[in-house]
């Protein structure tokens, strides 16, 4: 009878780990402290302070790692900084928890055009085509304009170095 009572516990303990602590969360589901540093990270952004933003939005990622919307903030900063490698990076990240997700291909799309990969972003352009349809979205006009604009600093040539005599 001991050994009976044994196997119960063990069966219920097992079952009870098999079954996760916390729901799981769909995607588009955030922490509401994410948000409110997501929120103040755009004050900072508009204001300017590309680093406290930078700073908040990281803060946001630590509080909800499943925060696409930080990473396609954190990749916004990233080409203000005309970091566009690393705003390519963050994008990845948003890409990988959402796939379809229209911000993070435009804000993709421009940090390549930024780097002269016109043909990889005129390929995300294309996916925004699809993803959109025939609705009007916004990302599809950013991504266009982005595209007939080209490179704006990638192109811009070297200061001439020292002269030589």
């Amino acid at each position: 009878m001991q050994s009976f009572s044994r196997f119960i516990v063990i069966g219920l303990v097992s079952a009870g780990l098999s079954v996760p602590l916390g729901a799981e969360r769909p995607d588009d589901q955030i922490l509401p402290k994410a948000a409110e540093l997501q929120r103040q990270a755009h004050e900072m952004m508009a204001a300017g302070k590309l680093e406290q933003a930078e700073d908040l939005l990281e803060t946001s990622l630590a509080v909800d790692p499943r925060n696409r919307g930080a990473f396609v903030d954190i990749a916004r900063v990233a080409e203000r900084q005309h970091l566009y490698g690393k705003a390519i990076r963050m994008t990845n990240k948003a890409l990988e928890i959402e796939a379809n997700d229209p911000d993070a291909i435009a804000v993709q799309g421009e940090a390549m055009v930024e780097l002269g990969a016109v043909a990889r972003a005129q390929a995300n352009l294309q996916k925004l085509h699809q993803i959109c349809g025939a609705k009007a979205c916004p990302q599809l006009a950013q991504l266009s304009a982005a595209i007939t604009r080209g490179p704006t600093v990638a192109s811009a040539k070297a200061p001439p170095g020292p002269k030589k005599d």
